[in-house]
């Protein structure tokens, strides 16, 4: 088996999405497809790798995200078999509420950050259970529900490397600094441990982040992680329980991520390259969104 991080230089700059190029026994399949407007990128990353890319028959999307399933749609529409979690299939068959939704987020931004998400033929989006296996080449793709950055979430595994989506954080360029991708609006710290947990007792090799790139520090990463997600819910619950208001949530968790990403060693040329992956003001928004029902 060969994987390759593919680098779709999300707004121009490096390391921030990937997509991964999995090859084995002659066949090919896409685990993450990023957004639309990285899809030329991408194509040209798949030929650049020396794969044909209509040799890609197999898809599979962590989750349903713009910025893992965005261009979903159009490789469906070539002809290729689309893998996701089952509350994620609705979204890729029809993908209009998503957008709609995404647009009130980023309004005049919406077009230039994530581009088209075209919808997929049902014929060709396949909803996988937990612990379903996908055969490709020599090896078996398997399918893990994640729930905790979203309820429609599955890591991929192959052997002993595990493919995290968004479960597993950002980590750009191997810093220390690990980000909580807590965008709303299905941040659930309980199902989040959970799924960690889960990662952690299997003893994985790799990791292999969208945000960003192979992970080999598997149980420090894991496991802090799983304190991270911890430490922003129970800081925002805090505040909240304080009454903070939204604007100071906001503010508040920037400040305290910036802190201690400054002291894990991340200079501050990183830490706006991190805010354009994963904007503090929408995690703040996710974890305070938690708290506002009441979970």
């Amino acid at each position: 088996m060969r994987i390759h991080t593919l680098d779709l230089h999300f707004i121009g700059i490096p390391g921030l999405i990937a997509s991964f190029l999995v090859e084995s026994g002659g066949e090919y399949a896409l685990i993450e497809t990023g957004p639309g407007s990285t899809l030329e990128t991408l194509r040209a990353a798949i030929r650049n790798s020396g794969v044909n890319e209509a040799a890609i028959k197999k898809v599979f999307v962590t989750h349903i995200h713009l910025d893992h399933a965005g261009a979903a749609g159009w490789f469906a529409q070539q002809g290729a078999t689309v893998y996701c979690h089952p509350n994620a299939t609705r979204h890729l068959i029809d993908p209009s509420k998503l957008i709609e939704s995404a647009r009130m987020v980023y309004g005049d931004q919406m077009d230039t950050l994530w581009g088209e998400m075209l919808p997929a033929p049902a014929e060709r989006v396949v909803a996988l259970q937990d612990g379903e296996k996908v055969p490709l080449g020599e090896v078996e793709i398997i399918a893990w529900d994640t729930p905790g950055h979203a309820r429609h979430h599955h890591a991929f595994l192959i052997g002993d490397v595990c493919f995290t989506g968004d479960v597993a954080g950002m980590r750009l360029e191997h810093s220390r600094y690990l980000s909580v991708t807590a965008a709303p609006p299905q941040f659930d710290p309980v199902a989040y441990g959970r799924s960690l947990q889960r990662l952690l007792a299997a003893n994985f090799k790799t990791l292999y982040l969208t945000h960003f790139g192979r992970v080999d520090d598997v149980e420090w990463h894991l496991s802090h992680y799983r304190d991270r997600v911890s430490e922003v819910y129970e800081r925002v619950a805090a505040d909240f329980k304080a009454g903070v208001s939204t604007e100071e949530n906001r503010s508040r968790y920037a400040a305290a991520e910036h802190t201690i990403a400054m002291a894990a060693g991340v200079d501050e040329a990183l830490w706006r390259k991190g805010e354009d992956a994963n904007v503090t003001s929408m995690c703040a928004d996710g974890v305070r969104l938690y708290c506002e029902k009441g979970r």
